[in-house]
């Protein structure tokens, strides 16, 4: 079992670092903002991946940039099924990924609860 974990996850990081290049070239010519990939999850029979992405400095929503690429995520597969040597490239399906987002607004909430109040009578 640990040996198939262990090649999920090197697959899950190839997948990622392969797709950084044609997805920034995609966003860059399509106005997307700076698409980040910021994790891969990949099914156990290797046919599904889940591409969890964000994006800044885009002028469209962060839900019409991940209908965007996948929309367009053959192209993306075919890099994959180019310049990986799996037996079964994984059909990808691109995910928001809020935890960027979450974790500056709980920083913004900290930093706000450990700041002093100041109060007119003081």
């Amino acid at each position: 079992m640990s040996e198939e974990f262990s090649r999920a996850q090197r697959v899950s990081e190839v997948i990622r670092r392969e797709l950084s290049v044609p997805l920034q070239r995609q966003s860059r010519d399509h106005n997307l903002g700076l698409v980040t990939i910021t994790g891969v999850d990949v099914s156990p029979d290797f046919k599904q991946a889940k591409v969890y992405v964000t994006s800044i400095g885009s002028s469209l929503e962060p839900a019409d940039v991940v209908r965007y690429l996948n929309q367009h995520s053959g192209p993306f597969r075919h890099h994959l099924s180019v310049n990986m040597k799996l037996r079964i490239i994984p059909r990808l399906h691109f995910v928001y990924d809020e935890s960027v987002e979450n974790g500056v607004r709980l920083s913004a909430l900290i930093d706000s609860l450990s700041k002093p109040d100041t109060s007119p009578d003081e």
